[in-house]
Parts: structure tokens; sequence; C-alpha cells
């Protein structure tokens, strides 16, 4: 069983600062990467960044040199943070941790890779 629990977000005023952190507790094995989306109603979810076990990270093009996300890694959890600054009003929205992980296969690590998510956080920046 996987947990994943989210924390930070808020409101606040364009041009500043929030973090949100997820930490996923439980089964870790086969960890691939964990993601952060977000979405506002009426539109689709919509992809934030990335990072992958060994650290790779990948940012949507709206987010390149305002957002950063990092990680901290043990064998019982992970705990991904995504920093956000200079925050604009198009940055509002619900925003999902999402975690995914290659099939377990024995002592394998196979596909296809499943995922699951935490229960959202909400930004908002007036």
């Amino acid at each position: 069983q996987v947990q994943l629990v989210e924390s930070g977000g808020g409101s606040v005023q364009a041009g500043g600062s929030l973090s949100l952190s997820c930490t996923v507790s439980g089964d870790m094995r086969c960890s691939y990467d964990m993601s952060w989306y977000r979405h506002v109603q009426g539109k689709a979810r919509e992809f934030v960044a990335s990072i992958s076990q060994a650290g790779a990270t990948n940012y949507a093009d709206s987010v390149k040199g305002r957002f950063t996300i990092s990680q901290e890694q043990d064998d019982a959890k992970n705990t991904v943070y995504l920093r956000m600054d200079s925050l604009k009003s198009e940055d509002t929205g619900t925003y999902y941790c999402q975690r995914r992980r290659s099939r377990i296969f024995g002592s394998l690590c196979i596909d296809p890779l499943s995922d699951n998510w935490g229960q959202g956080t909400q930004v908002t920046v007036s």
C-alpha cells in the first residue's frame, strides 16, 4: 500500500513564493519518478515538474526558471518538494503529487508503469 500526503499551498500575491511538499510512504520498491501536476476547473490537468529516482528534473515551459523540484529519499519514504517563486495568477490551481512505479516482478522492476496520486492542495495567486 502506498500513501501520498501533500502539504503546503495557500494564498499569495503575484510575485510571491510558496512551497509544496509530498511524502510518499509504504512500498517504495520500483519507484520510477515523482511529479507535480495542477488542475484548473474546466481545463485538463497540466504537467508542472518531475524528478526521477536519479534526480533528473523536467519542467513545463510555463514554470521554467521559477519553480524548483527536489526530493529527499530513504528506504521508507520519499518526500518531493516544489518551490514556487515569482508566482503569477495563472499558477493558480489545485496541485497534485504523482508517484509512478514500475511493476514488481520478483526482484525485477518491469513495465508497465502505474501511478498513485495525492489528494491535492490549493494554490491561489492574486
